[in-house]
């Protein structure tokens, strides 16, 4: 009778825990990723890939193609042809200041973004999904922040998502603290600790960012946002960015700097890198496997093509790369390669994470883009880098700082030189035993980054936006963060207690004039 009764109890109990309501696992999410580049599709696409998996309904709106072929998610591309080849050309072959770039670049990415949300598919896609159609959307920022209206549109929540560490634009929109005396930006490109004259360095990049970039990037956004998102419909973009309830950058604090970040900066430093190396295809194994020396993984990335370099490095590389007594893998898109070795394979797309994998692959010559220097410090490849514009000079002196590998001019490199990186990272041990000690350290958290994305996820959709884990310096402006109101009230204060004074010590000292005076008279009359 008593067992009896037991299991009729736990059959209740599990019948009434079985029909409880499941807000996280059956939500729908969006995934906004209008970048032009591959490798950041790859990381923000990851995030969707694991909600998908954690058992939501997710749908992928995307300008590049859909490179996650086996992501969990309903993919629909918006074919865009506003980013060209001829920006990418100019940058990595006329280098300029990140200051002189980030005006020309702004506006392409603008027009880029403008572009995507004028075009037919994106119209259809709104004109199809009413105002309830989501319960959250994850946005891969790019420096469209107008598009954050299409939150307002849907009445859900807003994640966004960033390819590397937080930068002054996504600390703006959750209240992030700046702290410039000890934080590097991503401008000055110095490492912790700073000295004086580096804190001298950070404040005047901190100061270029704050006063040039910031209002030339609000300036554009709000300009494009009523163009979709008119006043009399939704509210202002300040009032939207107000309401983000979560960022995600893909960096992990043991790569640094070291730096406070409020409860809505959220670290997922690898998402783009599987638990579980996918199988590779079956003539790049065979390739890496037959590398009895070791092989070499060559790329510059998804946004450089080959066809943006000249011919004569490429051949320069070729003719390098050729004489080395190991197996070459080099990202090619071009239909006429630069030469024909039997060391070497060209293909337009490797599969990155799972050639880095291979226990092969003893070096990797990459443009030093923080996914691709990521994976590498994961899979413990050291690497040679020859960075192009953006993150990249940054991420590659942090490389050399670190002893994960060298560096490399792009403009003014020669074969010597080019052979001599690649000697001496491969025949110095020190390199791979380096960035192989790290490899365990960036590995070592108490939750995969997959895992701690679909937490987080779903903790803001559990709690409807998370309110309550907002900052609210996002409600501050910098006058007010900065306490500049504060202290001029206190000063004002204090130059009225000082003025008060003062006048006080006069009419003390006038009343004391006055009564010695007075005695004076007095003395003269009785003498």
């Amino acid at each position: 009778m008593f067992n009896r009764s037991l299991l009729v109890s736990f059959v209740f109990i599990l019948v009434q825990f079985v029909s409880l309501p499941n807000e996280t696992n059956s939500a729908n999410i969006l995934g906004f990723f209008p970048g032009p580049s591959k490798s950041h599709f790859l990381i923000h696409s990851s995030i969707a890939d694991a909600l998908g998996r954690a058992g939501h309904n997710v749908t992928v709106l995307s300008v590049v193609p859909n490179v996650n072929k086996n992501g969990k998610y309903n993919f629909i591309h918006i074919n865009s042809s506003t980013y060209t080849d001829d920006f990418a050309t100019e940058m990595i072959n006329n280098p300029q200041p990140a200051y002189k770039l980030m005006s020309h670049m702004l506006s392409n990415i603008m027009e880029m973004a403008n572009e995507t949300m004028g075009h037919p598919t994106m119209q259809e896609f709104l004109k199809n999904h009413k105002k309830s159609s989501f319960d959250l959307i994850i946005y891969g920022y790019f420096m469209n922040e107008f598009h954050f209206g299409l939150s307002a549109h849907f009445d859900c929540p807003t994640v966004v998502s960033f390819m590397i560490q937080p930068m002054l634009f996504l600390n703006d929109l959750v209240g992030n603290p700046e702290q410039i005396s000890y934080v590097p930006t991503m401008l000055s490109s110095l490492k912790q600790p700073l000295t004086f004259l580096g804190r001298v360095q950070n404040f005047l990049a901190s100061m270029l960012e704050n006063s040039l970039m910031m209002p030339l990037l609000n300036y554009e956004n709000n300009k494009y946002y009523r163009t979709y998102f008119p006043a009399d419909q939704y509210p202002s973009l300040d009032e939207v960015k107000k309401n983000i309830s979560l960022v995600f950058t893909n960096h992990h604090f043991s790569q640094g700097p070291i730096r406070p970040n409020v409860p809505a900066m959220v670290e997922i430093g690898g998402i783009q890198i599987k638990e579980k190396p996918d199988p590779l295809p079956v003539d790049i194994k065979q390739h890496l496997d037959s590398a009895t020396n070791g092989a070499i993984f060559f790329s510059l990335g998804s946004t450089v093509k080959s066809s943006h370099v000249p011919k004569e490095k490429t051949k320069m590389w070729f003719n390098v790369l050729s004489k080395l007594p190991y197996k070459i893998l080099w990202k090619w898109e071009e239909a006429d390669a630069p030469g024909f070795s039997e060391n070497i394979v060209y293909r337009s797309w490797l599969p990155q994470d799972d050639i880095l994998a291979h226990p092969n692959v003893k070096l990797f010559i990459t443009h030093a883009g923080q996914g691709s220097v990521v994976e590498s410090q994961f899979h413990g490849v050291p690497m040679v880098c020859i960075p192009l514009f953006g993150d990249q000079p940054a991420n590659a002196l942090n490389v050399i700082r670190e002893g994960y590998g060298v560096s490399l001019d792009y403009i003014n490199l020669n074969a010597e030189d080019f052979k001599n990186a690649i000697v001496e990272v491969l025949d110095n041990p020190k390199y791979t035993n380096t960035i192989k000690q790290f490899s365990v350290l960036y590995r070592d958290r108490p939750m995969s980054a997959r895992q701690v994305a679909v937490f987080w996820v779903e903790y803001i959709l559990r709690h409807k936006g998370a309110k309550h884990m907002q900052s609210p310096a996002v409600f501050l402006n910098n006058w007010q963060l900065l306490s500049l109101d504060v202290i001029g009230f206190l000063l004002t204060v204090l130059f009225v207690v000082i003025l008060i004074f003062v006048e006080l010590c006069k009419l003390i000292c006038c009343r004391s004039k006055g009564k010695s005076a007075g005695k004076s008279i007095k003395t003269k009359k009785n003498n």
